[in-house]
């Protein structure tokens, strides 16, 4: 089968630093934009000062990580798949694979958003809304999942598979030109064109409409790249192999899994920590984003790390695939470890940055100290889950990341709560993962061992 694919170079002769920067970098530089963005809601919503908008907008975070299931069932399962068969030379079962996963994307973030539309109240009552953030959680989920899912799902699914194919700075560009516009958008609609009272009602459209942009960006550069790239949108390779789908499913299923998993776990925090009160909820809610920042840059480390593992994985060049496993885990433990010391120095102005409410901002300050230690800890869990994806081996990513939610992460919140109090629930973090750390690296040191790496 002829290779019309012109990125292989990247990922076949480049040296192993410059191939995961080029790959990885776009990707990191997304990521903190998608960091700002995120944090531009709670931040412009934080300056009303009104801590029943932080909570109800901070409600909504578990819904949003559901969105990102989907993205991860098809983004990810296809994503990774097409990196492999790029390394087989499988171009044109690459070309089936993305189009099936394109459409089941728009399919499933569909029923999504007609679910959530149906069942709001009572999901956001489930979540811990009370009478008083109600209202404002509504008001947001309407905007963010009810009319945004679709674009939002999808924009996450088609930067996976540029990314896949070596286009890592068109998928990065896109992801940062996303949060640059909601950034944009966030004031506009809140403080000019809406009344007061209305500004997370405000937040929501921005955040909305920015994500249609972003959509629309990323089916142009497919489309224009369309001479030059595996990817297809087109309806007539809809229908993959049942080899293929069912290797789709394989990596994406746990994924997915692994991401409801944690908003399980998030869900639990947000119950837990609403039964100690509003302000409680809100400073954990501000301390659930500020940590974002040393875990969006290794998330955009593994997300440049999975096609070069992958590709390599697949055309049999272990040691190629070792070495990127290797380096890409240096670099995001020395960020880790790094990101922790500037959490323990400014915590307490990292919590001013977005609310001036003194309370808030004590109870947020201990939180954010506390849940940053688990920082290098967390990075190493996700990198090891995320190779095994990169890989093909789902069950294995399946494993790992389930155990780490369901084995130590949710029963120790519930004991530490339980032993603890509010305090326990932030502790959580720490403990849960320095042992799946261990477990994670038990795993793939058997991992290399059997496949003699």
């Amino acid at each position: 089968m002829p290779k019309n694919h012109n990125n292989r170079e990247i990922f076949e002769t480049w040296p192993i630093p410059k191939a995961l920067m080029e790959l990885a970098l776009p990707m990191i530089f997304g990521q903190l934009i998608i960091l700002i963005y995120n944090l531009a809601d709670t931040f412009y919503i934080g300056r009303t000062n009104n801590p029943l908008m932080v909570a109800g907008v901070s409600l909504l975070l578990p819904v949003f990580n559901i969105s990102i299931t989907f993205a991860n069932l098809f983004g990810i399962g296809g994503g990774t798949l097409i990196s492999r068969l790029m390394g087989a030379g499988h171009d044109d079962e690459a070309k089936t694979v993305s189009a099936f996963s394109f459409y089941m994307t728009i399919i499933s973030a569909g029923i999504f958003s007609l679910s959530m539309f149906v069942f709001m109240e009572p999901i956001l009552r489930l979540l811990g809304a009370s009478d008083d953030t109600l209202t404002f959680a509504k008001q947001y989920t309407f905007c963010v999942i009810v009319i945004g899912a679709i674009p939002t799902i999808l924009s996450m699914t088609l930067s996976n598979f540029l990314r896949s194919t070596g286009y890592a700075k068109q998928a990065g560009f896109g992801i940062s030109m996303g949060g640059i516009i909601n950034i944009i958008l966030d004031p506009l609609f809140m403080f000019v064109l809406l009344p007061k009272g209305y500004e997370v009602l405000g937040a929501g459209i921005a955040t909305m409409l920015s994500n249609v942009i972003v959509c629309f960006y990323f089916f142009v550069i497919i489309l224009r790249l369309k001479n030059n790239n595996i990817l297809s949108l087109s309806i007539l390779n809809i229908i993959p192999s049942a080899k293929n789908v069912y290797a789709i499913f394989a990596v994406g299923v746990p994924a997915a899994i692994a991401v409801t998993l944690f908003d399980v776990t998030y869900i639990i925090i947000d119950k837990l920590a609403s039964t100690y009160g509003d302000i409680p909820l809100a400073a954990i809610g501000i301390v659930l984003k500020a940590e974002r920042l040393p875990l969006n840059v290794g998330i955009g480390l593994c997300q440049g790390m999975m096609p070069l593992a992958g590709y390599n994985y697949s055309s049999g060049n272990f040691h190629r695939m070792r070495e990127t496993v290797n380096f890409s885990r240096m670099v995001g433990l020395i960020f880790g470890f790094v990101s922790v010391a500037m959490y323990e120095i400014f915590a307490p102005q990292i919590m001013r940055i977005f609310i001036d409410d003194v309370q808030t901002v004590t109870l947020g300050t201990n939180f954010l100290r506390a849940r940053s230690l688990a920082t290098p800890f967390m990075f190493m869990c996700f990198h090891l889950v995320n190779f095994f994806q990169a890989v093909g081996f789902g069950g294995k990513a399946l494993a790992l990341g389930s155990a780490r939610w369901v084995v130590f992460n949710i029963p120790l919140l519930f004991i530490m709560n339980y032993i603890l109090g509010m305090y326990g629930i932030v502790w959580t973090q720490v403990v849960a993962d320095i042992m799946m750390t261990i477990v994670s690296l038990i795993v793939y040191r058997k991992f290399e061992a059997q496949y003699r790496l």
